[in-house]
């Protein structure tokens, strides 16, 4: 019987940011963009108490302001979060080496062959973690991948939650269909006008009528998720698709200068990530979003890979010139794909 662990930090950006600044524990804490709800900017992380609000990630800080305008706003720390998230991982990694990164703030564990009951693995987990860091974790444990995430997600904050095959009828067809891994806003409204609302009710619905619906790959999907079978191993290595940056300015322009400075400030930015991680690039696109929201992409394949910071930036404004600058521009991103390993 496969035992994969999920462990996923609670609240984790807010969380770090309590740590170095206690006094920031039990107000509404939001972390986004550059700090100032007045800018433009998303929710990165909310605090529980923040959340109490209506306030979540990815929402407008605006909007997160007007939810509750006495939160305390802070601008994202990558830099702080990884080097926090650095030594959870390689805890994790002590625990089992076999570890699939899925993110700043959670990763999956194969925990089969170890000698010791699921509960006490979790324990010792979340007991070095909280030594280590003075952070809390959830931990969701399961045969597979897709139950371990639901459970991790049940008992938030600083939760343990263990799923065996015959709880799934009583602990995951009762949960809503959005929480499957997989199933976003806009299947989960599809769902909803078939009369489906909890992931028992999905299950009950016939193979033949999810593939009507939402296609063979989706609908085969569906049919196995809502039963919660899932056989996907854990990913330990992978290669990078694609590295990008982008950035949204402030206000709306069509200043060139500003914009050519920023093009080549997200240039380097991609092209340290890529020497970092000892890979060269092909093919670079460029992205302008203008003040209407129509989003235009250019790309330029290169004869040879490359992680040259002048190859890559003179691509990049080759690019520029093949999109007509008829309006004030909102968003700028460069991207690198087609890698080769150095």
């Amino acid at each position: 019987m496969r035992r994969i662990l999920h462990i996923d930090m609670d609240a984790f950006f807010a969380a770090v940011e309590e740590k170095r600044y206690p006094w920031l524990r039990g107000k509404p804490v939001v972390i986004g963009g550059s700090g100032d709800p007045m800018q433009r900017g998303v929710v990165s992380t909310a605090s529980y108490e923040a959340r109490k609000y209506g306030i979540h990630s990815a929402q407008p800080l605006r909007t997160a302001y007007k939810l509750c305008p006495e939160a305390v706003f802070l601008p994202v720390d990558y830099e702080e979060y990884s080097r926090v998230s650095q030594i959870i991982k390689n805890t994790l990694k002590e625990i089992s080496p076999v570890m699939e990164d899925v993110g700043i703030d959670e990763a999956f564990l194969d925990i089969s062959e170890i000698d010791k009951p699921s509960e006490e693995i979790a324990q010792e987990i979340k007991k070095r973690i909280t030594e280590e860091t003075g952070l809390t974790c959830s931990i969701g444990i399961a045969s597979n991948k897709l139950l371990a995430k639901i459970a991790s997600d049940m008992q938030k904050p600083d939760g343990l939650t263990i799923i065996k095959e015959e709880d799934i009828e009583s602990r995951i067809w009762p949960l809503p269909v959005r929480k499957l891994w997989g199933v976003g806003p806009k299947t989960e409204e599809s769902l909803k006008k078939i009369g489906i609302r909890t992931i028992g009710a999905l299950a009950s619905m016939p193979l033949d009528r999810l593939v009507e619906n939402f296609g063979e790959s989706y609908g085969n999907y569906l049919y196995e998720a809502s039963k919660g079978r899932d056989e996907s191993p854990l990913v330990t290595h992978w290669e990078p698709k694609s590295v990008s940056r982008e950035t949204t300015f402030q206000t709306d322009t069509n200043n060139w200068q500003i914009i050519a400075k920023t093009i080549a400030e997200l240039a380097k930015e991609v092209v340290d990530e890529i020497r970092q991680k000892r890979y060269k690039g092909r093919t670079v696109t460029l992205k302008v979003r203008f003040s209407d929201f129509k989003t235009y992409t250019r790309s330029k394949t290169l004869d040879e890979p490359t992680n040259s910071i002048d190859d890559i930036r003179k691509a990049a404004f080759d690019c520029l010139k093949r999109i007509e600058l008829k309006m004030k521009v909102r968003l700028i991103g460069v991207r690198i794909t087609q890698f080769e390993k150095q």
